[in-house]
């Protein structure tokens, strides 16, 4: 049986870890929890295969059979890749934020799979990100955002190509899908899933066509966390045996008015009832 293929891409700070922690509670799941490049290789063989001479040539003479080859063999790359941690599973679940950018592209790969989108209010992703600066002043960001000024430093987190602001583009970006892709999305709110756990679990791994399985978020099991250093320990990735309340974070003022300024979209899909006036 080949397990089907999920995937968490969403935004940072919205509780991927602590999904991916629920997740593999379930005894039909793999769930390994860490960001996985798997997402960032298969988009880098798709570059260079595409410069390749030798592929193009044989594009040029047979283009059916040699398109045909290199998605049996990026497909058993993918399957390969959750091979032996996925025996005997239903689902696989891979985390990479890229996924949701090329979901196309997996679904030419897995036709079967479906991403699981965590997302949160954004003041409090930014208040996330700005308070575990404040506690590594002393480190800088891997793009060095030390040096901005707190507003600065949101401006830069929310632009494109960053870390807030680029996978935020990629479910902009969900709007231009077709109605079947959309049903392959999942939007998890951190919020419900904190307050709320058993049953936001429940819900998904029903949407998953899987077995109903309660967990104890006052036992869970704790698996190694993630590198922690290779984000400069400005994002942490620890685990925890129990669900806690997250913590409130205080926002400037002009800052969360820019955010609910600049992302009106997003609060008016997710959270209407939210914003200031």
């Amino acid at each position: 049986m080949t397990p089907r293929f999920v995937s968490i891409a969403g935004l940072p700070r919205a509780g991927s870890t602590v999904l991916g922690q629920l997740l593999a509670e379930h005894p039909d799941i793999a769930c390994e929890g860490h960001s996985s490049p798997l997402c960032n290789a298969l988009l880098m063989l798709r570059r260079f295969i595409s410069d390749d001479s030798f592929m193009l040539s044989q594009l040029d003479t047979q283009f059916d059979r040699s398109y045909g080859n290199l998605q049996s063999a990026m497909q058993g790359f993918l399957r390969g890749w959750h091979a032996e941690g996925g025996a005997g599973k239903a689902v696989v679940v891979d985390k990479n934020r890229a996924w949701l950018h090329c979901i196309e592209f997996l679904l030419r790969l897995a036709p079967e799979a479906r991403v699981l989108v965590p997302i949160r209010e954004l003041g409090q992703i930014y208040g996330s990100i700005e308070s575990q600066h404040q506690k590594t002043i002393l480190l800088d960001y891997t793009d060095h955002l030390g040096d901005y000024d707190r507003f600065g430093r949101a401006d830069q987190l929310f632009a494109a190509d960053k870390t807030i602001g680029a996978p935020l583009s990629s479910i902009h970006a969900v709007q231009d899908f077709t109605p079947d892709i959309k049903q392959r999305l999942y939007f998890i709110k951190f919020e419900d899933l904190m307050a709320r756990p058993v049953d936001t679990m429940s819900a998904i791994y029903a949407w998953l066509g899987l077995a109903p399985h309660l967990i104890d978020v006052q036992h869970l099991t704790v698996h190694a966390h993630e590198s922690d250093s290779h984000y400069r320990y400005k994002f942490r990735h620890q685990q925890q045996a129990t669900i806690a309340p997250p913590v409130v974070h205080a926002i400037p003022p002009r800052i969360q008015a820019q955010i609910e300024k600049v992302c009106a979209w997003y609060y008016e899909w997710f959270y209407p009832n939210t914003r200031r006036e």
